[in-house]
């Protein structure tokens, strides 16, 4: 992975779909959380974080997910997690995260 890494984005009308990378660590947290910011003061309202791609996330990859839902809960914003696999949701849940976010299929 390098410093060229980046984050593909769909949005419409007020929801925001930012695509997360295979391996979210702190280099692709970063900017996923970058973009999402960015979405969030450009006035999105459900920010989907798309996890198709994504095989591992570690320690700091939820820790800037955790600074992602609370940006998120500042402005008003749901969050919703996607396409998220088997493993990561029993991360997500032993870590308290699905206490935060919608999970969709």
């Amino acid at each position: 992975m390098n410093n060229e890494l980046t984050i593909p984005v769909e949005t419409t009308g007020d929801t925001a779909t930012v695509f997360a990378t295979d391996y979210l660590n702190k280099l692709s947290g970063e900017k996923i959380e970058r973009e999402c910011r960015r979405q969030l003061d450009a006035g999105c309202k459900t920010l989907v974080v798309n996890f198709r791609e994504t095989e591992i996330v570690n320690s700091i990859g939820v820790s800037i997910l955790l600074g992602v839902i609370d940006a998120a809960q500042n402005a008003d914003a749901q969050v919703v997690f996607s396409d998220v696999n088997g493993d990561t949701i029993e991360l997500f849940e032993m870590l308290g995260l699905t206490n935060h976010v919608v999970i969709k299929g």
